[in-house]
């Protein structure tokens, strides 16, 4: 806090990407997106949740927010909500955590235990999350937001890059692995690719190099 962010000579930009705990490829995209970010990328970047599983739920079901016990992966989304509204010093290092305990430890993160260590690790009062979640708000605004952004952009999945008035969906094979230049690249080209170029609508490889 207090240090000026280190431009490189890439341009400032305002994009919205959504989330979901769930997703390998949402990890992917929000580890280059908070390496760029804590190395001084100039981006005003807002995390949108969206809920994998209710974008999946068949026509007349009920939505997951209304569902009596709690839906795969809602927890961990309310917890990252909170700690983006009530902890945003915190919440990129509380982000990161969570997908960790999913995708680098394999712990079920709908288990309120592993929720309060990635909030804890993060330095996030756990019980304060929690209270914040009995309090139901947390839940309106993953539903709020989901259904903007459904709505709006006709967002299907995670992560989606929304630039100006543009939709994105891009599956990242990578993790920048403590390479915030790569981060920055990465990220930095698909909005580049966004804003610029909307005749390019789909470009996917055959075949992933292993």
């Amino acid at each position: 806090m207090g240090a000026c962010p280190v431009d490189h000579g890439m341009s400032a930009r305002t994009f919205s990407v959504t989330w979901d705990y769930l997703c390998p490829f949402a990890r992917n995209a929000h580890e280059h997106l908070v390496a760029a970010l804590d190395d001084g990328a100039p981006w005003d970047v807002t995390f949108t949740p969206f809920s994998l599983m209710q974008s999946h739920i068949e026509e007349g079901d009920i939505p997951v927010w209304e569902q009596e016990r709690k839906v795969r992966g809602l927890l961990a989304l309310e917890a990252g909500v909170v700690a983006r509204d009530k902890f945003p010093e915190r919440f990129r290092t509380a982000h990161i955590a969570l997908f960790a305990a999913r995708h680098d430890d394999g712990k079920e993160i709908g288990d309120p235990g592993v929720v309060r260590e990635a909030l804890q690790s993060a330095g996030i009062p756990p019980d304060e999350v929690f209270d914040e979640i009995a309090k139901g708000w947390p839940l309106d605004t993953i539903r709020v937001e989901h259904e903007k952004a459904a709505s709006d952009y006709e967002v299907f999945g995670v992560p989606t890059f929304v630039v100006g008035g543009d939709a994105v969906f891009a599956r990242l094979m990578t993790r920048p692995r403590g390479d915030a230049a790569k981060a920055r690249a990465t990220i930095e080209r698909i909005v580049d690719l966004a804003a610029e170029h909307p005749e390019l609508n789909e470009l996917k490889h055959t075949k992933i190099p292993r």
